[in-house]
C-alpha cells in the first residue's frame, strides 16, 4: 500500500512517496538507518525497543503499521504506529512504558523533507477523525516541520502535557559529587544504610549486564516484583522481553540486593547513548526497615558514575515524589492529537479542547 504526493515547503517541491509494512520484518533494509539513528538518540527508538513492544506489550487486537514517507533518496522518515478497535483507531506504537517516542529521521532531514513527510503523515491520517501521539519531546528539533506538515495536509494539531520526566547530567561528575548534590535526607540515609549493607555478610549487590545469569536475574527480578506493593503489570512479559532484549545490544544494567542469598530489591536500567534510564525498580515489602531500594539505587548510580562515566542519568516516566530526591531536573513529556474536522470524531476533539479544561469539568459534574 502506497502513494505519491507533490509538497511545496519553503519554496521547494518535494515528492512524497508514502508506504505501510506491517511489521518490522517486511521494512526496506534502509530502514536500519533511521533505527541506528533513533538508538543514538535513545534506546527507545531503536528497533530492539519496538521489537519487544510489538511481542509483549500490545493491546488486545492491536496492530503493528509502520509508515514510510520517502521524501528523496534517503530512507526517507518513518512513523511507527498501530491500530487498535479493529482499524478504527490509530495511534503512535508508544506503550504505558515509553520515556520517549518520536517519527524516525535521518540526521540530514532538513526541514523541508520534515513537513513534506508531516504532509504525507497528515494524508494518511485522513481515514481517522483523530489520531494521537505520545510521549513526544517537545524540544526536538524535527516536530515543528513535521506538525506544520499534518496542519497542511488539513489536520488541526492539539497539543497536551503528557507526563513528567526527572533527569539530572552528571557528564564528569563523581560520585562524592552527586551525593554532595542530593536533598540532607537522603544522603544521610544513603550513608548510614549503604554502609551498613556493604559491611554486611548476609548482604550481597550484583549487577547482570549480559547473557550469562540473565535467565536467573530475570527470575529474581519477578520474584520481588511479586513481593513488594506493586500491582500486576498491564503487560507482565514485557520487562523480561526488554531485559532480554538491551541484554543481546550490551545496554542493560540489572540490579539484584539479596539479603542471606534472597532478593530483597530489584531495578533494571539501560544504558546506550551516555544516558543511563533506570526503566522499573521493586523491592520486598517485608524487608523495607532495611531500605533495600535505597541501598541498590545508590549503589547503581555509584557504579553508573565511577565505572561507566555516564552523561546523565533519567528516572524514566512520570512525577514520583522519589524521583526529585535522585534527580535535580524536570522536562515535560508532550503529546499531540491531530483531529480531522471532516470526520465526527475530529470535530468532537475540536469541540472538547476549545471549550477548556474548567468548562469539561463543568460538564461532567
Amino acid at each position: 500500500m502506497g502513494g505519491l504526493c507533490l509538497v511545496r515547503a519553503a519554496g521547494l517541491v518535494v515528492t512524497t512517496a508514502a508506504e505501510v509494512f506491517d511489521d518490522l520484518e517486511t521494512l526496506p533494509p534502509d530502514c536500519a538507518e533511521l533505527f541506528a539513528a533513533g538508538a543514538r538518540h535513545s534506546f527507545q527508538l531503536g528497533r530492539p525497543w519496538f521489537r519487544a513492544v510489538l511481542t509483549e506489550a500490545m493491546p488486545a487486537g492491536a496492530r503493528a503499521l509502520f509508515l514510510l514517507c520517502r521524501t528523496g533518496k534517503g530512507p526517507g522518515v518513518l512513523f511507527p504506529l498501530r491500530t487498535l478497535a479493529g482499524g478504527a483507531r490509530l495511534e503512535g506504537l508508544s506503550t504505558l512504558y515509553s520515556c520517549l517516542y518520536q517519527p524516525l529521521a535521518p540526521a540530514r532531514a532538513s526541514p523541508a523533507e520534515l513537513r513534506a513527510a508531516g504532509q504525507a503523515f497528515g494524508d494518511f491520517c485522513q481515514g481517522w477523525g483523530t489520531v494521537r501521539l505520545d510521549a513526544l519531546d517537545g524540544d526536538w528539533p524535527g516536530l515543528p516541520p513535521l506538525l506544520e506538515g499534518a496542519r497542511a495536509a488539513g489536520l488541526a494539531v492539539l497539543r497536551f502535557n503528557h507526563f513528567g520526566n526527572w533527569y539530572e547530567g552528571v557528564a564528569g561528575r563523581s560520585w562524592a559529587e552527586y551525593l554532595a548534590a542530593r536533598p540532607g535526607a537522603l544522603r544521610e540515609t544513603i550513608r548510614r544504610r549503604l554502609g551498613q549493607a556493604e559491611r554486611d555478610t548476609r548482604t550481597t549487590l550484583e549487577t547482570i549486564d549480559s547473557g550469562a545469569g540473565l535467565e536467573a536475574g530475570i527470575g529474581a527480578y519477578e520474584d520481588v516484583y511479586a513481593r513488594s506493593w506493586k500491582g500486576t503489570e498491564p503487560f507482565p512479559r514485557f520487562s523480561a522481553a526488554l531485559m532480554r532484549a538491551a541484554a543481546a545490544e550490551g545496554a542493560l544494567r540489572l540490579g539484584l540486593l539479596r539479603l542471606d542469598g534472597r532478593p530483597v530489591a530489584a531495578q533494571y536500567w539501560v544504558v546506550a547513548g551516555g544516558r543511563a534510564t533506570v526503566l522499573k525498580l521493586t523491592h520486598d515489602e517485608a524487608a523495607r526497615a532495611r531500605s533495600p531500594g535505597t541501598v541498590l539505587t545508590a549503589a547503581m548510580i555509584r557504579d553508573l558514575l565511577e565505572r561507566e562515566r555516564v552523561a546523565e542519568l533519567d528516572f524514566g516516566r512520570g512525577d514520583d515524589a522519589y524521583k526529585s530526591l535522585w534527580t535535580g531536573s524536570r522536562r515535560q513529556r508532550i503529546g499531540v492529537v491531530l483531529a480531522n474536522p471532516r470526520r465526527p470524531a475530529g470535530l468532537l476533539a475540536l469541540a472538547r479542547h476549545r471549550l477548556g479544561r474548567p468548562v469539561r469539568n463543568w460538564l461532567r459534574g
